[in-house]
């Protein structure tokens, strides 16, 4: 039976998404992101009621099992647009090894240039793959799946939150390539960011995505001890 508590963690998650929406279209800015906003709106309003992360298990749990429809229902866009995709699919391919294996070794020679130690460099290698990859990938490259997971969220929620603003800034308005940059460098996040800018955008960053974390996964025990 579900807690009081539990649909009030529910209720409160989708109140504050729906927020995150309506103030992000009244004030376009990184800051009203829907990932951004929502987290810091319901820490805000946990905080004084003295609610633990661990009451949150259950509202977690319902939500949770709501990606998998999520998942598959990207399904329709991609198909929608297959046309378009397919008639891009040399250069995405190209963009897609080139940025996944920029992403890696960038974050490989910041975390050797700040000294960083060698589980921390592991972990932060695979930052844009999408968390249950990398959590399983984490031990293969001698990384921290803790470590692995928290850059993983916050890769997404930097990348849902600036880089569709940095792509705006840098002249990227084709949504076939802005699609593949959010889906390659922010997983999840980043592609749920996409498909509200638009239909083909969330298809080009649900391909990224899938195909980044399968790239990624074979690179990456090859790469990553190598590069460290």
């Amino acid at each position: 039976m579900t807690s009081g508590v539990t649909w009030f963690c529910i209720g409160l998650t989708v109140g504050a998404y729906t927020l995150s929406r309506v103030v992000a279209r009244r004030y376009p800015s990184p800051l009203t992101t829907p990932v951004f906003f929502s987290t810091v709106l319901i820490i805000l309003v946990l905080i004084p009621t003295g609610l633990r992360a661990a009451d949150y298990e259950g509202a977690k749990g319902i939500l949770v099992s709501l990606l998998g429809p999520a998942t598959v229902s990207l399904a329709v866009p991609l198909y929608k647009n297959r046309r378009a995709l397919l008639t891009n699919t040399l250069p995405a391919c190209a963009g897609l090894v080139v940025g996944s294996l920029g992403t890696l070794a960038a974050a490989v020679f910041v975390a050797r240039v700040l000294g960083l130690p060698d589980v921390v460099r592991a972990s932060i290698s695979i930052k844009s793959v999408t968390a249950p990859i990398a959590i399983e990938l984490a031990p293969i490259i001698n990384a921290s799946p803790a470590v692995t997971a928290a850059f993983v969220i916050a890769t997404g929620m930097i990348g849902a939150m600036i880089g569709p603003w940095l792509l705006s800034a840098t002249g990227i308005h084709d949504p076939v390539a802005r699609g593949l940059a959010l889906g390659t460098i922010s997983h999840g996040q980043g592609t749920a960011q996409a498909v509200l800018e638009g239909e083909l955008q969330g298809a080009a960053a649900s391909i990224a995505m899938g195909l980044t974390a399968i790239f990624v996964s074979v690179v990456a025990p090859v790469l990553v001890p190598w590069l460290g």
